[in-house]
């Protein structure tokens, strides 16, 4: 077993399905197994710098708040990148960029602080899960918006029953997990 498959099994070892959260028929899927087990956390770095290699070069990677946070950061660390926090609405003085979107169990907003991106900048999105899509167009939206040039979208696991890569356009994503 090579080093990104024994680093994938162990991550995938450390999620948690909790059924039935936070709404009914919904299985939340629960990263913080992996956050929490100091061998997980590193190899989920270690798979996300894997999979974000066939997106360089990036000068940034976007976390969506709260959890892509939680990867995102280490991984801009670890590729000597800078960090762009994706926050959720009302986080941040204005001015900001806000979208507001659809989650598979209700609505929510993000927002970008205006002039945090360089005009033309090449920014990979990161987040834990893909699940309908629509955090991550979202973020998309906004840090396009603020100029930036997406050029990629990667997470820690995909939920493909729920066809998030239909809202996310022409743009190339990559996931650890399925």
């Amino acid at each position: 077993m090579s080093g990104y498959d024994a680093d994938r099994a162990l991550v995938r070892s450390l999620v948690r399905e909790v059924a039935d959260f936070p709404a009914p028929g919904v299985m939340f899927r629960d990263v913080a197994g992996v956050l929490a087990d100091t061998g997980g956390f590193a190899a989920a770095v270690r798979c996300l710098a894997e999979v974000s290699a066939a997106f360089e070069p990036f000068d940034h990677v976007a976390g969506m708040e709260a959890r892509g946070f939680m990867f995102a950061a280490p991984l801009a660390v670890h590729l000597g990148t800078g960090f762009l926090p994706v926050r959720k609405a009302g986080k941040l003085p204005p001015p900001v960029h806000h979208a507001s979107y659809q989650l598979e169990y209700g609505t929510a907003a993000l927002e970008i602080r205006d002039g945090v991106v360089e005009p033309g900048a090449r920014v990979l999105v990161l987040d834990d899960i893909l699940a309908t899509g629509g955090t991550a167009s979202a973020g998309v939206d906004l840090l396009q918006r603020a100029g930036a040039e997406v050029v990629g979208l990667v997470f820690l696991m995909e939920l493909p029953e729920l066809d998030g890569r239909a809202r996310l356009g022409d743009h190339r994503v990559e996931s650890v997990l399925d």
